[in-house]
């Protein structure tokens, strides 16, 4: 496993002076989706026409302006593609689709065909110059590059001055931009530009594509700064970034990119691409978005873009992929849960303010997903995460030292069923452990007689409760119903009610309510009880009743 010898570190430019680091992005980039080239290549089983022209009709609604379709020239399938978009009339006038081609006549003659009667088209020419592909690959020379660049560019400009009614832009690429050298690199797309003719007012794209990560984004971003300040006619051209993930990199090299100059973004919706994938577009789009910039992209409804994406082309998004990933909402760590928990509640006292909530870089709901999803829970949680489903999902408000009580009860059995459990299975436990405790004391009957009063103030109850098959007649007087009964129940046990709570559970006349009641014992344990009735005075009491039952099993 010694990679010494075998593999040559690479080396980036000098670039002393360089600028992008002190940069900062205030604006969205052009983006260019290239799912339905670069994208579709690099499945085992391409898509077929419908599922292009699925895939082509979201990434309409989601904004991108300019959409990558194929490589007419390449086969029938492409090629018919092309065409049924164009006579179809399925193109918005605001959106110009491009087309790739390869620097031969007989390709680019075919490509220019299958745009005939668009409105707006690109038509992306590109050849390899890096050092292995000229030498391994075509056996060229540097001079023979850059004539084939060239001759590539008189064949696509004789062709497109044919498509009569269609705004054509043109595009080049040096291939293997990242693996060549810059300044070579340069003398290629300067000659390009003397073909093509470009000017400020119809610019040519210069897309300067990171082929195979060879190094650290920031290496990146020297080769794209010294390329924009050293060109000559940089006026007349939009620098364009095409990153793939060999070094799993390609979002960082993108972003630094853009501070060295470029303009222009290509990618895939979640980073489908060749080997580890092309760049996430989805992930730079909203970490602009986190940052308060628009992205001139829609992602509001993620959860239907990705469902859409994986049905289209068989891929996953990986439940961790950032911001689309089903989990990367989801907290299963206490202490995460707990922060999130306390972030959401001081957000909703006051809306307005800018979005800080821990361990959230954005609102979910921005992007079409709930609340529900954030918090999860398993053997990790904590009680934080259980209030959380509990409170959001069962509309259960437990006293906070009822929770820390529960949550201890609660994680034993979530660990031991070694798996994530829902809301419905952590207010069934709830229940178990304390509104259904029914033994060793059964309430039969239960009456408060605030008319009989003997006193200001004072409640007289009349109450059966069960214990081993005997009726205890009960009677007792107090400041209150509750007050009343636990005295009633001296005969039974001497206890102390030391917290109450109580809530609806439910709006209407016919709703019930939930009363929580902590009781102190003789021995000085304490048990906290729980109630459920559509009385809330009778609620009250079998919470009592509750608390004396655990604290009897205690």
């Amino acid at each position: 496993m010694n990679p010494t010898g075998k593999y040559i570190q690479f080396h980036g430019i000098q670039l002393k002076d360089r600028q992008w680091p002190s940069r900062t992005t205030t604006k969205a980039p052009r983006w260019c989706s290239v799912d339905l080239r670069d994208g579709n290549q690099a499945l085992a089983v391409p898509m077929t026409v419908e599922q292009k022209l699925e895939m082509f009709l979201m990434l309409v609604k989601c904004g991108f302006k300019e959409i990558e379709i194929g490589f007419p020239s390449a086969s029938p399938t492409e090629y018919g593609f092309t065409r049924r978009l164009i006579e179809g009339r399925l193109i918005p006038s605001d959106v110009t689709i491009q087309v790739l081609t390869q620097a031969r006549d007989d390709l680019i003659r075919r490509t220019a065909e299958s745009l005939a009667g668009a409105n707006k088209a690109t038509i992306h020419l590109y050849n390899s110059t890096s050092p292995a592909q000229r030498k391994i690959v075509f056996g060229f020379e540097k001079p023979q590059v850059v004539d084939l660049a060239a001759q590539g560019t008189k064949w696509v400009k004789e062709y497109a001055a044919g498509l009569q009614g269609t705004e054509v832009s043109f595009e080049y690429s040096p291939e293997s931009f990242s693996a060549t050298e810059v300044d070579f690199s340069l003398e290629v797309c300067e000659a390009v530009m003397d073909v093509w003719g470009p000017t400020p007012q119809h610019k040519i794209i210069l897309n300067l594509p990171d082929t195979v990560q060879m190094a650290t984004p920031n290496v990146h971003a020297d080769q794209i700064e010294w390329f924009c300040r050293n060109m000559s006619r940089r006026d007349c051209a939009v620098i364009s970034l095409h990153t793939h993930n060999d070094r799993g990199t390609g979002v960082a090299a993108t972003e630094l990119g853009l501070l060295a100059g470029a303009e222009r973004v290509e990618g895939t919706l979640f980073g489908n691409g060749e080997r580890t994938g092309n760049l996430d577009i989805v992930t730079v789009a909203l970490n602009l978005f986190s940052q308060g910039i628009d992205p001139e992209l829609d992602f509001s409804d993620i959860d239907s873009l990705r469902e859409i994406y994986e049905r289209c082309t068989g891929m996953k998004v990986p439940p961790r992929q950032p911001y689309s990933g089903e989990l990367v909402f989801t907290a299963f760590s206490g202490s995460h849960q707990d922060a999130i928990r306390k972030g959401l509640r001081a957000r909703d006292q006051d809306g307005n303010a800018p979005w800080n909530v821990p361990y959230l870089s954005i609102d979910p709901r921005d992007i079409g997903r709930e609340y529900k999803e954030v918090i999860r829970v398993n053997g990790q949680s904590g009680k934080g995460g259980i209030a959380w489903l509990l409170e959001n999902e069962c509309g259960l408000h437990l006293p906070k030292d009822m929770l820390r009580e529960f949550g201890a009860i609660a994680g034993k059995k979530i660990d031991a069923l070694g798996r994530e459990v829902t809301s419905a299975e952590l207010k069934a436990m709830l229940w178990t452990e304390y509104v259904e405790r029914g033994a060793p004391y059964w309430l039969e009957h239960f009456q408060s007689n605030t008319e009989a009063d003997t006193g200001i103030g004072k409640c007289h109850c009349q109450s059966v409760v069960v214990f081993e098959d005997r009726d205890l007649q009960l009677a007792g007087e107090g400041n209150g119903p509750i007050d009343a009964f636990v005295r009633s129940l001296e005969k039974i046990c001497h206890v102390r009610v030391l917290d109450q709570a109580e809530h609806a559970l439910g709006a209407g006349q016919e709703a019930s309510a939930i009363s929580y009641i902590k009781l102190q014992f003789p021995d000085g344990s304490m048990c906290w009880g729980a109630g459920v009735d559509t009385n809330i005075e009778q609620a009250s009491i079998k919470a009592v009743i509750s608390a004396l039952n655990r604290g009897s099993k205690a």
